[in-house]
């Protein structure tokens, strides 16, 4: 029996009702919460049980990242030949899709390596990643899979499929995911889940969407795509098909409950609509969406509506604070109006509805809350509040007063992952060396692809 009894700390829940309660300890056991409540009377209980005293400091449930890119990992400093790109199409040749194609094996698995301990150092227990490596796609899966459990984090995964490459480059695609998605069903996994990716309308025919539904039909699983992040996927979808994004794919089988729509920054109310009578689930990405200039998702008229709208990052930092602060801020400047993005709107977003999304791929654990019977993904965080700190105004601590630096422990299915800030599953230094080399290596094949 695996067990760890943390003592002496503030207990925040995220519960429906959220709870912060002093003095408070919590059992891990088998991967999950087996008790919770007061440190003395859990210590006398459990006085034989290995004990982390988180000495006063918050003990959280881990944060969650709703959607990724760790293949993106290596364009961090790197310098994109010829005039500045102006807009996310342009973006989009000339960085993205050809450092996918610049990734090999290896830099696939160092790539999410690099992601995984700034995921730990960070406090994010559970991402949903979106992987793309048109020259290394058959086992890629297997080889972020391996990396992930290697640094002991919660994941799902998915491959990108795309025509962007021919149709061999997306059958390849259909079958990595169908591939993955079998051998997990198989084998199991509790830290590993999967889903069906996609590129986004704009890079799929209506035979491609067609072959991915067919495909998906016996495996019990949804959708992640890439929705109207710039106008260029409406106005391909409307010229092409004479339909917008979000008909489009409905009318395919591609939207449902276990689908997952990244961006949505673009769709119109009809589409909202549509999004909402799906029941499929919206990933907001401000920092990503700020960097691309590509406009700023109606996260408030969705949630409105009923939409889950979750948080994600895009493969920025796995520092999810950082995205509630952008988002907090990001609405109201667009809006010029102060009311906008409510702190509780983001909490929704990045606590409540995120944990939600989780169940898609782990539907027999919770996650994302204190209570017994979830998913023991705890963080410790060494913040002093200089003001009250109720369970009513968490919201803005976390978006005035948290920095990621505060992050202490992290703790994943019951297994130290980080303690005081010293990671124990992987080799930080050894990663970053041998990912700063092989960047040099892909770097010198990006440019070599610019040549094309």
């Amino acid at each position: 029996m695996d067990e760890l009894l943390i003592t002496n700390g503030k207990l925040v829940t995220w519960g429906l009702e959220n709870e912060i309660i002093s003095n408070g300890a919590l059992l891990l056991r088998d991967g999950r919460i087996a008790a919770i409540g007061d440190s003395y009377a859990l210590s006398q209980e459990f006085g034989e049980v290995a004990t982390l005293d988180a000495n006063e400091q918050l003990i959280m449930p881990g944060n969650i990242c709703a959607h990724t890119h760790f293949y993106g990992a290596f364009a961090r400093g790197m310098a994109i030949p010829g005039r500045p790109m102006k807009d996310f199409p342009d973006i989009l040749e000339r960085l993205w899709w050809r450092l996918d194609r610049a990734l090999r094996p290896e830099d696939v698995e160092y790539s999410a390596l690099v992601c995984l301990v700034d995921a730990i150092r960070h406090g994010t227990t559970t991402l949903i990643d979106h992987h793309a490596s048109p020259e290394a796609i058959g086992g890629s899966l297997d080889v972020i899979a391996g990396a992930v459990e290697r640094a002991g984090l919660r994941t799902a995964l998915c491959y990108e499929v795309t025509d962007r490459n021919g149709p061999e480059g997306a059958q390849a695609g259909i079958a990595e995911n169908v591939r993955f998605i079998r051998t997990l069903k198989e084998n199991g996994s509790s830290l590993l889940g999967a889903t069906f990716g996609l590129h986004a309308s704009l890079s799929l025919s209506d035979e491609t969407l067609a072959d991915c539904v067919s495909a998906a039909r016996d495996l019990d699983t949804g959708f992640h795509v890439h929705v109207a992040e710039h106008e260029v996927d409406e106005y391909d979808s409307i010229f092409r098909y004479d339909k917008r994004v979000v008909d489009r794919l409905a009318l395919a089988g591609i939207l449902g409950p276990k689908s997952i729509v990244a961006h949505a920054v673009h769709v119109d109310p009809p589409e909202k609509n549509l999004l909402y009578d799906t029941s499929s689930w919206v990933t907001h990405q401000p920092r990503s969406n700020m960097n691309n200039a590509v406009g700023v998702a109606d996260i408030e008229g969705m949630m409105r509506l009923g939409i889950p709208v979750c948080l994600g990052n895009d493969g920025f930092s796995n520092n999810m604070w950082a995205e509630w602060k952008t988002a907090y801020l990001l609405h109201k400047i667009a809006h010029r109006d102060p009311r906008r993005a409510n702190g509780m709107d983001i909490a929704q977003m990045g606590i409540y509805n995120n944990a939600a999304l989780t169940g898609i791929f782990w539907p027999d654990l919770p996650i994302g809350k204190l209570e017994v019977g979830a998913a023991a993904d705890v963080i410790l965080v060494d913040y002093l509040p200089t003001t009250p700190l109720t369970a009513g105004n968490l919201p803005w601590h976390i978006i005035f007063g948290f920095e990621a630096s505060m992050v202490t422990s992290t703790i994943v299915a019951g297994k130290i992952l980080m303690r005081d800030r010293q990671l124990l599953t992987l080799d930080e230094r050894e990663i970053s060396a041998k990912s700063k080399e092989l960047a040099q290596v892909v770097w010198q094949r990006f440019e070599e692809l610019s040549l094309d």
